[in-house]
């Protein structure tokens, strides 16, 4: 994972520190819609998230656990609905945290 931020960030940083023009930045915005559109490249991505969304969870019934009552209300009503459903719900993401 670190080498493909280390690669994204690279890529960026030619892009914006360069002088190549336009026509060599909509090759690479061509070759990365190419990479993103690859079904491969989808399938790990969502399992990424997946992932990610079930460590959240683990870690929230944890937190919760631990902090017990300290927790301010919006923190503690948040890591109920992680922890009960296992992820939170897309309307929670967008009303709170404008993630979706």
């Amino acid at each position: 994972m670190r080498k493909l931020v280390f690669i994204a960030g690279v890529a960026v940083g030619y892009v914006l520190g360069t002088r190549a023009g336009r026509e060599r930045y909509e090759q690479l915005s061509a070759a990365a819609e190419r990479l993103r559109a690859n079904p491969a490249v989808r399938n790990s991505v969502d399992s990424a998230a997946q992932a990610g969304r079930q460590a959240a969870a683990r870690a929230a019934g944890v937190v919760a656990d631990r902090a017990g009552d300290r927790l301010p209300e919006g923190v503690a009503g948040r890591l109920r609905a992680v922890g009960n459903h296992g992820e939170a719900s897309d309307a929670a993401l967008a009303d709170e945290w404008g993630t979706r």
